[in-house]
């Protein structure tokens, strides 16, 4: 009975998802779209650090800290900016609080402090 319970509980291991702090190189496998359940459009504040800038796509890359009305783990992720002057004023290795709203493909940043 012991091995069965043991093996049972094993099992049961192997099949429970685990969260792992995110970066860049694994983003691909999220769905963004779908992490918590958030009301209308919620506007989350976050905080982290600028680690890249992309004025072409207004993507900006941040480390940011745990997210905890979205039920994120502290990540490194790029988020779309609703409107590219939000980028001005802005460098790669500042401190930010940020706002964010869902879009229609995935979190988009609207406010930057």
């Amino acid at each position: 009975m012991q091995k069965f319970a043991a093996a049972l509980l094993f099992a049961s291991a192997l099949s429970t998802p685990c969260l792992f702090a995110q970066s860049m190189d694994n983003m691909g496998t999220m769905d963004m779209t779908k992490t918590a359940p958030s009301p209308g459009h919620a506007v989350h504040k976050a905080t982290g650090i600028i680690k890249k800038i992309d004025t072409t796509g207004d993507v900006v890359t941040i480390a940011h800290e745990p997210i905890k009305s979205l039920n994120w783990p502290a990540m490194t992720m790029g988020f779309a900016v609703k409107q590219k002057s939000l980028l001005d004023g802005i460098s790669v290795g500042k401190k930010i609080a940020f706002e964010l709203v869902q879009g229609d493909k995935g979190y988009v940043i609207t406010a930057i402090k």
